[in-house]
């Protein structure tokens, strides 16, 4: 019986041990994110561009996708550089990956189309 116990409580301890992968990758959003909300010019907005499509293409996180965010993200900064239909395209993928963005996103796409 004792040696039960102990058998429980090491494998207990090893479980607690292992790490688990997050569910997203952030890349470098942070700082270039940063950078481009201090700057705004244009070398910040090519830097976080840049950000958004390694975030997009080079997710290594447990899902396996961009986390939440980044589509609607990406969609607005293109928006302000005048790319409206890659900008919509960003948007509407926001919507298909997290439909609880919706009531946001939708606005935007709205005000895309007036």
């Amino acid at each position: 019986m004792k040696r039960l116990i102990i058998f429980t409580v090491d494998a207990l301890l090893l479980v607690s041990c292992v790490t688990t992968k997050p569910l997203y990758t952030w890349g470098q959003y942070e700082i270039t994110s940063y950078n481009y909300l201090k700057n705004s010019d244009e070398k910040a907005t090519k830097e976080l561009i840049a950000t958004f499509n390694q975030i997009i293409e080079k997710q290594r996180g447990s899902r396996m996708v961009a986390p939440p965010g980044i589509f609607a993200d990406y969609g607005f900064i293109l928006l302000q550089e005048g790319k409206t239909k890659e900008a919509k395209a960003m948007l509407l993928k926001e919507i298909d990956l997290y439909p609880e963005s919706a009531p946001f996103v939708s606005r935007i796409l709205k005000m895309i189309e007036e």
